[in-house]
């Protein structure tokens, strides 16, 4: 089982999603970010590569797709916030 992000993980890995364009909600202690694509295929292929990979980590984001854009939102609902999945799910969002 995840257990929430320490303070120094948060120091440390948050900060950096942060600085690459995460936003951090901290009410429901998410994360978010929109991906912009060229046109919806592109979208949809972002989509399912992602999708290979939350499913290998057996976490799954929230998402919301509308033509070219992916908008994405982590939180790990069995911690009640953010986990070290969390930050590794967004570092291979944005590696795609």
């Amino acid at each position: 089982m995840a257990a929430k992000l320490t303070e120094d993980q948060r120091a440390s890995d948050l900060a950096a999603l942060l600085q690459n364009g995460w936003a951090h909600d901290p009410e429901r202690d998410a994360i978010s970010k929109t991906f912009k694509c060229k046109n919806f295929v592109e979208a949809f292929g972002f989509m399912t590569r992602a999708a290979i990979h939350a499913e290998r980590l057996n976490h799954h984001p929230e998402w919301f797709n509308v033509y070219n854009r992916v908008e994405v939102t982590l939180t790990t609902h069995d911690v009640n916030g953010l986990s070290p999945l969390d930050i590794e799910l967004a570092g291979i969002l944005d590696g795609l």
